[in-house]
């Protein structure tokens, strides 16, 4: 892709957008960055452009924007169905996003892993026992890094790594990635999204581009992964946490299997020795990066002692303290009713759970009967309260939190010893926070502030 002297927008200040503006600058490109948000919100951005010389305008992404440039490069948070790119749609404008764009110039092979839940810890986790195997190795993607910022520091025979969210891989062209991994896929983002098929069809498109010589590491118990193995010629690798696989990595008694297609079989681990992370949708995790360390012919001994050593993410079933017996719990990056079920499954009982932010369209009664087996009491924060009281009403007592510490100040006053107050919202976080980072620091500091008192 040549860039020098070319006049291309890049839709969006997050960021990934600032990272696509500043390595399109270094390239020669002409570069102007384009956001409908007020100037006023937007001014740490806008002075970083200024500073390396990038073009800036914000209140609207007006029709010169998307019509006279060369190259349109969208942020991921900004639908590819808005106005202005439509316009440039139908005025024969080229679309892209921050990862394809990465896409172009990153050397060396690409690893990519979607799904609605686990993607990062899944990501972090691959990143860590493919370095600890003695592969070249950098990860970005949606995990915070964006892509386009591995770009100079990678090389012909080193790997990246990337989480991929369904907004960055809508906008893919030809990203090819030599191992694609899909998690699970679960009602998600339907604020965005027109149906749940639409979201499938975008995490779908990360088989893009596979070829024979490729591979493609599917969740075997999940129905709508399985049923894709079709859509890429790569080779599979399944993996379950629930059954025994004539090919694949599955778990059997207390050992995670990897067995080949002349049925040949290798004990890669031992869960209860050997894996820290709590919960058995991070068994599952593991596996995945097992699956992907076997397809790139990784050291199934660094891969164990790299596991074994991994302690997991912050905002995961982020372990935060303790106060007169009671643990608390940040789950944050709980944004859907999938992940916080995959959150209450983690634990036994004596809950008491903090649900609530920004509703995306979800339906939350698939917690009731967990929340009838394993929760105490609920506590709700956030714009989807009357939402979520209304289906989850009757289970057991459910407060209102004004704010986080309010929420965690009743949950400390209606918790005996032996319980756990769980943060895991099935909601995103922009009616209170700026992001499910700031919402978990938010909740980690009320607790401390709490400890402090006793």
């Amino acid at each position: 892709m040549q860039l020098s002297g070319k006049q291309v927008t890049v839709i969006g200040m997050a960021k990934s957008g600032l990272a696509a503006a500043e390595f399109l600058a270094a390239q020669g490109a002409k570069v102007l960055v384009s956001d409908a948000k007020a100037k006023e919100t937007l001014q740490k951005e806008i002075d970083f452009l200024l500073s390396k010389n990038i073009a800036v305008e914000t209140g609207s992404n007006s029709d010169k924007a998307v019509l006279d440039t060369d190259l349109i490069v969208v942020s991921p948070g900004v639908p590819l169905d808005i106005v202005p790119l439509k316009k440039a749609r139908e005025a024969g404008k080229k679309i892209i996003g921050e990862i394809e764009l990465a896409a172009r110039f990153l050397k060396g092979k690409i690893v990519g892993i979607t799904g609605s839940n686990g993607k990062t810890t899944t990501t972090s986790l691959t990143g860590k026992v493919l370095k600890d195997s003695g592969f070249y190795t950098q990860v970005g993607g949606n995990i915070g890094t964006p892509l386009i910022s591995l770009v100079e520091t990678s090389c012909d025979n080193g790997l990246t790594v990337v989480e991929l969210s369904s907004f960055q891989l809508e906008a893919t062209e030809k990203l090819h990635l030599k191992v694609a991994a899909i998690l699970n896929i679960t009602p998600n983002h339907l604020d965005r999204y027109a149906s749940f098929e639409d979201y499938r069809e975008a995490k779908r498109r990360i088989f893009l581009n596979q070829q024979e010589d490729d591979f493609a590491v599917l969740n075997f118990e999940d129905r709508l992964v399985s049923l894709m193995a079709d859509s890429t010629p790569a080779e599979k690798f399944f993996f379950s946490a629930k059954q025994e696989l004539p090919v694949g990595v599955f778990l059997q008694k207390d050992e995670i299997i990897y067995r080949n297609k002349q049925g040949q079989e290798k004990v890669l681990l031992n869960p209860s020795k050997d894996v820290q992370l709590r919960g058995a949708h991070n068994l599952e995790n593991v596996m995945v990066a097992l699956s992907i360390g076997i397809a790139l012919n990784a050291s199934t001994e660094a891969m164990r002692k790299g596991i074994s050593l991994f302690q997991g993410i912050e905002h995961r079933l982020e372990p935060v303290a303790k106060i007169n017996g009671v643990e608390f719990i940040n789950d944050s990056k709980a944004t859907s009713v999938d992940a916080a079920i995959k959150a209450l499954e983690a634990f036994p009982g004596n809950l008491i759970v903090i649900l609530g932010g920004k509703d995306k369209g979800s339906d939350y009664s698939p917690l009731r009967p967990l929340i009838a087996q394993r929760v105490k009491h609920l506590i709700l924060i956030g714009a989807a309260s009357d939402k979520i009281e209304a289906s989850l009403n009757g289970i057991c007592p459910i407060h209102r939190a004004s704010t986080m510490g309010n929420a965690v100040e009743i949950g400390l006053t209606i918790a005996t010893s032996g319980d756990t107050v769980l943060l895991a919202p099935a909601c995103s976080s922009y009616d209170m926070f700026n992001n499910f980072e700031e919402r978990g620091q938010v909740f980690k500091s009320e607790v401390f502030h709490q400890k402090e008192k006793y």
